[in-house]
């Protein structure tokens, strides 16, 4: 009869977690979804252009080239005289995602000295930490930080623990099974940067987060 209860209450207890597990869930999804609809962008000293992916072929993926035209459209309305691509050389590539970010940057008319190329961050916290001293070298202070919607919150979330005065602003979103799946990995990654937080956790790249 001991046993049947404690088992009774450890199922109750676990059940109780998953519940609000899921309410958790729930709710950082809507907050995912909602915070990255709103347009923050206001005149700023530099554009940041969160880097995404390359292709195989070392080319910018859809994320990458949707971020960076749409950056590339900010400075034309003259948001900021400046813009920074950030993003690292990642596994099996050969060529910086920020190098990429330049290239199509140039193909929109954008002038090669206007570019400046953060090319060691594997990671959001990364773009933040490096972009930061990029920033402070040049007397910059406020940043319009241009990434897709889904991940918006986080990224604003970390350059803003960083220091970083940002005013978001969100591309386009991609196709829905790809907005989806991408939210649902914000959502865990925002699970991560919290327990990253409060345990003061040193590390700033998970593969895939």
């Amino acid at each position: 009869m001991k046993l049947r209860r404690l088992l009774k209450t450890i199922l109750r207890f676990f059940l109780i977690v998953v519940g609000v597990e899921l309410v958790v869930v729930i709710l950082l999804i809507l907050a995912v979804h909602f915070y990255g609809q709103a347009d923050h962008a206001e005149n700023a000293d530099v554009i940041i252009v969160l880097g995404a992916g390359l292709r195989y072929d070392g080319e910018a993926g859809a994320a990458l080239t949707r971020r960076t035209r749409y950056a590339a459209d900010l400075w034309r309305q003259g948001y900021a005289p400046n813009l920074i691509c950030t993003g690292g050389v990642a596994i099996g590539r050969v060529r910086s995602e920020a190098d990429a970010c330049r290239e199509v940057l140039l193909e929109e008319g954008v002038p090669d000295e206007v570019i400046i190329l953060e090319e060691r961050s594997r990671s959001t916290e990364e773009n933040a930490i490096f972009t930061h001293p990029i920033m402070t070298e040049r007397g910059w202070t406020s940043a319009v930080l241009v990434t897709d919607g889904f991940h918006l919150l986080r990224a604003q979330w970390i350059f803003s623990l960083e220091g970083i005065t940002v005013y978001p602003s969100p591309t386009v979103n991609p196709a829905i099974p790809t907005y989806v799946f991408a939210v649902l990995r914000e959502v865990a990654a925002l699970h991560w940067q919290l327990v990253q937080e409060v345990l003061n956790l040193p590390y700033t790249y998970v593969p895939a987060i």
